[in-house]
């Protein structure tokens, strides 16, 4: 029967509406399926984020941390505001102004965590020119993408929450992310939602479906081996020639070669 009224629901709604939160997130999340199950069979050795510390490193030390701490809250505050319904969180005893608070303030924190350490990587990327050398025409598609997604992000908590008189994306955004998930879209519930939320939702449709042909495959690697294995350290090759050798080998005359 809800399917049935959920089925009815979307076939009223405008072709603009279907085609923008029916068809395109389908076809986004289609694409992010099929295309790690290709990337993983086709291209296991680019399974990787391709770090390029050896190539700069102070700012890589400060953005990267930021980046990865402000993503981590990020996606966990959208799985509680997107996947847990308001009636869940109501019985175990936090009330709507409660949650509502504390998912503003806290993503406000995270998402200026995460940009700013977008915002370090993009520019160590652009001002060095080694490194903006080798960037590839997937990097070049995912950090437009990437900063456009969370800047519309956290423009649109500010705009509607912070500043302005509040806005309940739960009883809208939510309904439709989920509606999706259980294979009863519903696109009039965001429809009428704000458009900054709307371009929000629109840019994240586009980035899972670039996901899978970029360097964020690497959330997908689980280094569990991190943990025990020992601190790495990167050192400058020796540039002098007179280096003491080992005991027992003797030092090498200038212009020898020695056996690989």
């Amino acid at each position: 029967m809800n399917a049935a009224l959920s089925l009815s629901a979307a076939a009223s709604a405008s072709g603009a509406d279907l085609l923008l939160w029916v068809a395109v997130p389908y076809i986004c999340l289609a694409v992010f399926v099929v295309g790690h199950i290709w990337r993983y069979r086709q291209d296991q050795f680019g399974w990787t984020s391709r770090t390029s510390q050896l190539l700069e490193h102070r700012w890589l030390r400060f953005g990267s941390p930021l980046f990865h701490l402000g993503a981590f809250m990020v996606i966990a505050g959208h799985v509680m505001g997107l996947a847990v319904p308001d009636s869940w969180t109501e019985a175990v005893g936090i009330t709507e102004h409660a949650y509502h608070t504390t998912a503003v303030w806290a993503g406000s924190v995270a998402g200026i965590t995460m940009v700013a350490g977008l915002g370090m990587l993009c520019a160590r990327r652009l001002l060095n020119r080694s490194i903006r050398l080798g960037t590839d025409r997937s990097d070049k598609l995912l950090f437009p993408l990437l900063s456009a997604t969370v800047v519309l992000g956290i423009t649109a908590t500010f705009a509607h929450n912070v500043f302005g008189a509040g806005y309940d994306y739960r009883s809208t955004v939510s309904v439709w992310f989920r509606g999706l998930f259980v294979l009863q879209p519903q696109p009039e519930a965001v429809a009428g939602a704000p458009l900054l939320f709307q371009l929000h939702a629109l840019t994240a449709c586009l980035l899972f479906a670039a996901w899978p042909f970029t360097r964020l495959v690497h959330v997908w690697s689980a280094p569990i081996g991190y943990l025990v294995r020992p601190y790495l350290v990167y050192r400058r090759r020796a540039t002098t020639a007179t280096a003491t050798p080992p005991p027992g080998r003797p030092r090498s005359a200038p212009g020898s070669r020695r056996a690989a």
